[in-house]
């Protein structure tokens, strides 16, 4: 990509000065792409603990100066591009993105929080953590991100303080930690941006099964997000290729739950291009102490009583109670709780690419302004599929 192709998005990041990895990973995971070019400014970090003099480095003010000046290059997006926020707490990055937003008018976004967006885009509540830090910042990670609810598991941390030298961990070694924090994890995060866990990531997740989530591509990938970009890049990883999909996947079901009043509901849909089977959802909103449905592949979908019946007539099955045909699988009923639900075809071109499923746990009557909701998250749907239909070599 030219540097002066006036499409490409700006990204302006705000940069810890002893950081030597984001920079050059960040090149490497756009090149050959015409999404984004990156720009950065330098703040003073140099040491990461658990006291007043490291807390003092995360310091608004020189990240606000900086921001300044990036937006004198019109930039579109601004991101803190460190995990401070991952000991400091979350709601301190919120704060900082709000000041960086009102000094400078873009949006804004940190490492911390790409992260905890791509767990929500994954539907991630365990996530395995690999860090390069000292046993207390690693526990204090564990604390903070509980917080946010994630129930994590935690190799054995590096044990380093000096933020340059997080660069030198040899790269075999934080594949290593990748590997000891995925079991029983829905995901796995790298958190730290001076550390070359992106390339680890992406090489380890057809063998682990499992999202691996760099600090440095999660950035990268919220910034394009943000900015409006619909980030599909191949080759670096889940989440590059098809976390903006599955984000805004989840906004549609979340719209659709708010607007039914319904207990859950889930989007299955067959994309192989981005690693999406209708035997899992590609996504799942739920309300408050329902049960997820979203890892459970123990059914063939298409040969459901209900799918074949959508298969068959290509419109919406409106179901107040069970007690007509077609019928669903009795663990739906039995296992999830599910007394009535809507089902929706998700048609393109011949083919049935998947279905969105409404349900609830007590029989109901489904009203005219549930059946619109759920045609216009078909719409939706439909318009993301368009939207990140085409992926983006690099």
């Amino acid at each position: 990509m030219s540097s002066s192709d006036k499409n490409a998005v700006r990204i302006g990041m705000l940069t810890p000065s002893s950081n030597t990895c984001l920079e050059p990973v960040t090149y490497r995971l756009l090149h050959g792409s015409d999404l984004a070019t990156a720009h950065f400014a330098r703040v003073p970090v140099t040491r990461i603990a658990l006291d007043d003099g490291s807390d003092a480095q995360f310091d608004p003010a020189p990240m606000l100066a900086a921001a300044r000046q990036l937006a004198d290059a019109q930039v579109d997006v601004i991101v803190w591009n460190g995990t401070s926020g991952s000991w400091l707490g979350a709601d301190r990055d919120r704060a900082l993105c709000a000041a960086l937003t009102e000094a400078t008018g873009l949006p804004a976004t940190t490492s911390t929080l790409a992260l905890l967006d791509a767990c929500a885009a994954y539907g991630v509540t365990r996530l395995g953590l690999a860090v390069p830090y000292t046993r207390d910042v690693a526990e204090r990670i564990v604390t903070t991100y509980a917080k946010e609810g994630l129930d994590c598991t935690l190799a054995e941390p590096s044990g380093i303080s000096d933020n340059e030298a997080f660069a030198r961990i040899p790269r075999a070694d934080v594949a290593r930690q990748i590997e000891q924090a995925a079991p029983d994890a829905h995901a796995v995060a790298v958190v730290c941006t001076n550390v070359y866990g992106a390339e680890a990531a992406a090489a380890l997740e057809p063998t682990l099964g499992i999202p691996v989530f760099d600090s440095v591509a999660a950035t990268l990938w919220r910034a394009l997000d943000l900015a409006g970009a619909a980030p599909v890049l191949t080759g670096h990883g889940e989440l590059l290729r098809s976390g903006s999909l599955r984000g805004r996947c989840q906004d549609v079901l979340s719209a659709l739950r708010d607007a039914t009043g319904a207990d859950r509901t889930t989007l299955r849909l067959d994309v192989p291009g981005h690693g999406l089977h209708v035997d899992l959802t590609a996504a799942e909103a739920l309300g408050s102490g329902v049960r997820s449905i979203r890892r459970d592949a123990s059914l063939d979908q298409r040969r459901l009583n209900t799918v074949e019946w959508l298969e068959q007539y290509r419109a919406p099955l409106v179901q107040p109670h069970f007690r007509a045909a077609p019928h669903p699988p009795q663990a739906l009923v039995d296992v999830y709780g599910v007394h009535a639900q809507m089902l929706a075809p998700v048609v393109r071109g011949d083919d049935m690419t998947g279905w969105i499923s409404v349900h609830s746990l007590r029989e109901r009557d489904w009203t005219e302004r549930d059946t619109a909701a759920l045609a216009a998250a078909v719409d939706r749907v439909h318009h993301l599929l368009d939207t990140y239909g085409k992926a983006h070599s690099a």
